[in-house]
């Protein structure tokens, strides 16, 4: 007899509902903050006046800034791989969340990342600290290069304490309190999780699916075809970051698309056992993983559910320093819909506790 599972709609939701409850059950929330030295400024009203002078034009409809230091100077270049690498790492080894700046990790991956984190501040300092030992030289060239519109004043006396990284893992679940002052309202605040956790759900196929089509179609375009009759190029990254993403999305995968699923697992066989340098040596072995491989290519057009749009959140946890660029959480897409997760009751003084995640 047919039940509602053998409709493949009624399905997609059971396995979205059950995987966000082990999402609400296993992840935790965390956040990504950074603080860096802001390196351009605004013309001043009267220097853009200035500056429109030179093309007949009023100073209230132009636009002008100038560059403080020059960020290609390889101290300043290594500071900033540094919050590239924080960036990368962090995106790695979580999953979106529908709050800006917020991401989903693993809570058994927790301590791991809090110990990498401080790594990546003593790598930061160390890198700041390198940064500031070229810091007068830095000025004296941008004294030089920007002639009149060089101001002291733009710039601290040190670098150090101006770039941070900061990490920390919120609560997404209403607090306990409001159960017992207003159930009605705990209960609007539970049913607002349960649609960020769904919408979790979502997030993380789409993710996932954009980023196996990236790199199949990309891996398959390198070895499909010839330029100027011969094979093309293709670096050995073009395979390495697919065995790279096959293990993220083997410790990450909730379990909510089985189409999905089969398309990584059949990526994954293509590739098994496959190096790249038996790609370039051998045709026959090249032209077959670039037919196999578009085939999983065509796969990858997993319709979309539920687009949401994107919004950003910024906040200054550091007001004391006014060189310092506005710090802000990382921000991933906010559904318009969803209803905020801010009790209506103020909430009484509570102790520092761990977060806290899970039903």
């Amino acid at each position: 007899m047919s039940t509602v599972l053998d409709d493949p709609s009624a399905r997609t939701e059971t396995l979205t509902a059950t995987a966000a409850e082990r999402l609400r059950a296993t992840m935790a929330a965390v956040r990504l903050s950074l603080s860096w030295l802001g390196v351009r400024k605004t013309l001043s009203a009267e220097q853009k006046a200035q500056a429109a002078d030179a093309f007949g034009a009023e100073g209230k409809f132009l636009s002008a800034g100038k560059k403080l230091l020059d960020t290609s100077h390889p101290a300043f270049r290594r500071v900033t791989a540094v919050k590239n690498r924080v960036v990368c790492y962090w995106k790695g080894v979580t999953l979106p969340f529908p709050e800006p700046g917020l991401r989903l990790i693993r809570q058994d991956r927790i301590d791991a990342f809090d110990t990498r984190m401080q790594e990546f501040g003593q790598e930061l300092s160390d890198a700041v600290l390198a940064l500031d030992r070229h810091y007068d030289a830095l000025r004296s060239a941008a004294r030089q290069r920007l002639g009149s519109l060089y101001n002291a004043a733009d710039y601290p006396a040190i670098l150090v304490g101006l770039f941070a990284i900061e990490h920390d893992f919120p609560s997404v679940e209403p607090p306990n309190y409001l159960q017992q002052l207003k159930p009605e309202l705990y209960e609007q605040q539970c049913r607002g999780v349960q649609q960020r956790f769904d919408e979790a759900v979502r997030l993380a196929e789409q993710a996932f699916t954009e980023e196996l089509a990236r790199l199949v179609s990309h891996l398959t375009e390198r070895l499909s075809g010839s330029d100027d009759g011969k094979p093309k190029i293709f670096r050995d990254s073009a395979v390495e970051n697919l065995r790279e993403f096959f293990e993220r999305f083997r410790r990450l995968n909730i379990g909510s698309n089985e189409q999905l699923d089969r398309l990584v697992i059949d990526a994954q066989r293509i590739v098994r056992g496959v190096h790249p340098q038996n790609l370039r040596d051998d045709r026959g072995l090249r032209q077959h993983v670039a037919t196999e491989m578009a085939r999983v290519e065509s796969g990858t057009t997993i319709p979309r559910r539920d687009p949401v749009g994107r919004a950003a959140q910024h906040r200054r946890p550091f007001p004391d320093h006014p060189h310092l660029a506005t710090a802000r959480p990382l921000a991933e897409v906010q559904p318009q819909c969803l209803p905020p997760l801010v009790p209506l009751i103020p909430q009484p003084p509570q102790p520092r506790r761990e977060i806290q995640c899970g039903l």
